[in-house]
């Protein structure tokens, strides 16, 4: 009996090497062979590291004040000393983008990596302990599905009011449900594979065999969904200062700045396309990026 038992422990202990020694390996040479596949990918990213540098650089890269007004300049188009011109309150449209690159950026990562944890966990826990557990959190997912999400974060700021705390937890409520399914399915999967089954066996705990073996086995697939809800995190704060409802003046953000500028849209369009672009290059550059580790990390989903 004791031999079988450790038999068994070694068996389990040989297939968590091998699966430990896998997702190395394929992290490992990640770049190498997304530059092999997907060059696309490989210059989203470094897109993608320049905006950052640039959002983190703002004070060094410009010698104007965020919120440093000039009215004697104030819808001036650009030129050598402003080069994207000024807005209504003659602040520098190049300057006002850069900071508002720091609030976008933020609002992309922040609430895409608190849905990604809050989704990947109940996720994990639907799928793997199933009955009560799975009927009750994925009904909840498919109530907060059913609605649009532009629709359903509305409301909810709507309620709670603007600010940049309550965007972070409107978009996490918004965006969690989808990461939970696709989590859920990763784990029906697992949950019948040997190295599962094994630890099982032996008597490891739930709580540890999706901590240890469920979870880090869904982190490739979490990869490319955090990748690509950050930049569905971005539109969305942007179409809620749009119409208001997310970041407040007098900070910068590229939505506030498309609210503020349409007004002026005819005579100064530079107001609108600058924060324009900015957004399509942020959305383009992280969707790349998604797909290109989708095609990395897995091919199959891709084709499907």
């Amino acid at each position: 009996m004791l031999r079988t038992k450790q038999k068994r422990t070694e068996q389990a202990a040989d297939l968590r090497l091998q699966s430990q020694i896998g997702e190395e390996e394929r992290f490992g040479d990640l770049m190498r062979r997304m530059a092999r596949e997907n060059k696309t990918a490989v210059i989203s990213f470094f897109v993608i590291i320049l905006m950052v540098l640039a959002a983190a650089l703002a004070p060094l890269l410009t010698p104007y004040e965020e919120n440093g007004m000039d009215l004697l300049h104030r819808l001036s188009a650009p030129s050598t000393e402003h080069l994207l011109g000024t807005d209504e309150g003659g602040r520098d449209v190049l300057t006002r983008l850069l900071f508002g690159a720091r609030v976008s950026l933020l609002i992309g990562v922040v609430p895409a990596l608190l849905s990604l944890i809050l989704g990947a966990v109940l996720g994990a826990i639907a799928g793997y302990r199933g009955g009560i557990a799975d009927a009750v959190i994925m009904r909840i997912a498919d109530v907060m599905l059913a609605f649009p999400s532009m629709l359903l974060a509305m409301v909810i700021m709507y309620a709670l009011g603007g600010g940049i705390l309550n965007v972070f937890l409107t978009l996490t409520l918004v965006n969690w449900a989808n990461v939970a399914r696709v989590v859920r399915a990763q784990t029906l999967k697992l949950r019948s594979s040997e190295f599962v089954e094994a630890a099982q066996i032996i008597g490891v705990s739930r709580n540890r065999i999706m901590r240890r073996h469920i979870l880090p086995n869904c982190l490739p697939t979490l990869l490319v969904l955090f990748t690509l809800n950050i930049p569905a995190s971005i539109l969305t704060e942007s179409s809620l200062s749009f119409l208001g409802l997310g970041i407040q003046p007098p900070n910068a953000s590229w939505g506030l700045m498309i609210n503020t500028g349409r007004q002026y849209l005819y005579n100064t369009p530079w107001l609108c396309f600058a924060p324009g672009a900015a957004i399509m290059l942020t959305m383009l550059a992280f969707n790349f990026l998604g797909n290109g580790l989708l095609d990395v990390l897995d091919p199959r989903m891709q084709k499907q």
